[in-house]
């Protein structure tokens, strides 16, 4: 079974300071908004979407950061999983940071430093790349 899926690394500028979005999931573990393609859906508008749904922040796109691709067992069937998830840097425009606990346990805002703390000590290995891109970007080195 083959799986697409789509999110970003969110961030804002508040007083000037950097702040990126960084999503505690289910399991405990630090990640990033993402969610699964649904027909008729470009990669883009799954990724603003999904990071909508589980934040309650409407953003813009405005770089494509990586691909991420890797297995899983599916909890409930047991089947195995090909996962492919494109993450997009995402502008936070509008909304009030509001986690859609059906989903995942909490969503806050981090420093860049602690943002790539947090993924260091509590992120998904395969999520390095796509943060470290991220803050590239946005002008800090991890």
């Amino acid at each position: 079974m083959k799986e697409v899926a789509a999110g970003g690394v969110v961030y804002t500028k508040r007083d000037g300071e950097l702040r990126l979005l960084l999503i505690e999931d289910r399991f405990g573990k630090m990640t990033l908004a993402k969610g699964k393609q649904e027909p008729g859906e470009t990669l883009e508008e799954t990724a603003l979407r999904e990071i909508a749904e589980e934040t309650g922040l409407r953003g813009k796109l405005v770089d494509k950061l990586a691909t991420v691709a890797y297995t899983y067992v599916h909890p409930q069937t047991a089947e195995q999983v090909e996962k492919e998830v494109h993450y997009y840097l995402v502008e936070a425009l509008s909304g009030h940071l509001s986690a859609q606990t059906a989903e995942i346990n909490n969503a806050s805002w981090y420093s860049p430093a602690e943002a790539w703390q947090q993924q260091q000590t509590r992120g998904y290995a395969n999520n390095d790349a796509v943060l470290a891109a991220a803050l590239r970007r946005l002008g800090w080195e991890a």
